[in-house]
């Protein structure tokens, strides 16, 4: 396995960053949309598959894809309805819910995909196709996520819920956080620089526009970690008025750093957005999650990373590796039989264990997929620390 930049890096003093964006986002648009489809499938069809991909410019949203579901629901008004809530309400945001035009294009999963991985009485589900999918943990919050990411979410969900409570009449649904976080010896003591831009009506000054962000947004969140050192670029660039996939295309699946860890860790490069379960670049991205926080929590490592490899239609995973960075207290090879002992690897069973059936994936669409604390984030539980420690220590 390639070293790891923490690895690399834990033993002298290093910058990183992370960024998010908001619900407004154009890619975040997308994202969520595709998971406003998966949704309205499975509350009719829990075994609905769907694979639905969404692009949008200029007021057009197109949708397509694959769905197989007994379910009957209105595309056009789903992916509608999303973009009102988001806060796309008039022309001049860059997106109008009641205007823009959508196009949908959609048909059924291929039967040679469905023949590797539908289930009956004489052979198991297997996964939907191949791939590899990491999970990080690590001490450094309370959410067992790295701080620059944790904290570039934070900064974006206030940013969107400020605006939609009024507190930032001039605030509009576009705009994205970066955080730049200082570690010293593998911990993180300060920020050094923090980029929010946010898209905003004519009518407000800049200074007004910093000054806002700065006392509403930056400090209620980050204030353990600013110093009289800390650099703030506020809009950057001076104007952010033109938003939306008016301004930029957006695309599902195009911020999955974001969705992650932040660029923390590696990537397995799948998208999650709009996919079923039965795609293991979702599923088994969640579960391999649920199992480095459960290692983390259970005080095995400080971090830990953990892949999970699968073939199309095989249900056993090809292989499973774990990294702890030198941080572990437990030899590696040790937590990978054990991972096979206590965790349910094969994509029935994790589906099952996770319950990941219901239509609950459209909340997971912006502000992270990871270190979130609702109770339908059912791979954010730590129920498996015991017996971890059983067998481990």
């Amino acid at each position: 396995m390639v070293s790891s930049f923490i690895s690399q890096t834990s033993a002298r003093d290093y910058l990183f960053s992370s960024e998010s964006v908001t619900e407004g986002h154009p890619d975040k648009v997308c994202d969520q949309i595709s998971d406003a489809v998966l949704d309205a499938n499975l509350a009719q069809d829990p075994n609905s598959r769907v694979a639905c991909e969404v692009f949008a410019l200029n007021g057009h949203i197109f949708i397509g894809g694959e769905i197989t579901s007994k379910a009957n629901i209105d595309i056009v008004q789903v992916a509608r309805d999303t973009v009102r809530k988001i806060g796309y309400t008039d022309p001049a945001f860059g997106l109008d819910a009641n205007t823009c035009k959508v196009t949908t294009i959609m048909s059924k999963q291929s039967p040679n995909i469905a023949m590797g991985v539908n289930s009956d009485t004489t052979k198991e589900q297997g996964a939907g196709d191949q791939g590899l999918m990491f999970g990080y943990a690590s001490d450094e919050t309370p959410e067992l996520m790295p701080l620059a990411i944790d904290l570039s979410h934070k900064v974006t969900k206030r940013l969107s819920d400020l605006r939609k409570d009024g507190t930032l009449a001039w605030a509009r649904p576009d705009g994205k956080a970066q955080i730049t976080v200082r570690y010293r010896d593998g911990k993180p003591v300060e920020i050094t620089t923090i980029v929010v831009s946010t898209q905003h009506s004519p009518d407000v000054s800049h200074d007004q526009i910093e000054q806002d962000i700065k006392e509403f947004v930056i400090k209620p969140i980050c204030k353990q970690y600013l110093t009289e050192n800390t650099k703030y670029f506020i809009n950057p660039t001076g104007l952010f008025i033109l938003g939306g996939p008016a301004a930029d295309a957006g695309l599902t699946g195009r911020k999955i750093i974001v969705d992650t860890y932040g660029g923390m860790g590696h990537h397995g490069g799948g998208c999650f957005s709009g996919k079923d379960a039965s795609k293991v670049d979702r599923s088994a991205a969640y579960m391999a999650r649920h199992i480095a926080k459960n290692i983390v929590a259970a005080g095995l490592a400080n971090r830990c990373e953990v892949q999970i490899a699968y073939s199309i239609g095989i249900a056993k995973p090809v292989s499973i590796y774990v990294s702890t960075f030198g941080t572990g207290k437990v030899d590696e090879e040790k937590i990978e039989k054990a991972i096979e002992k206590i965790f349910p690897l094969k994509p029935a069973e994790l589906i099952s264990y996770l319950d990941l059936k219901r239509p609950i994936f459209q909340k997971t669409a912006s502000y992270g997929h990871f270190g979130r604390d609702d109770d339908d984030f059912t791979w954010e539980k730590t129920n498996k620390v015991d017996e971890l420690k059983k067998l481990l220590l």
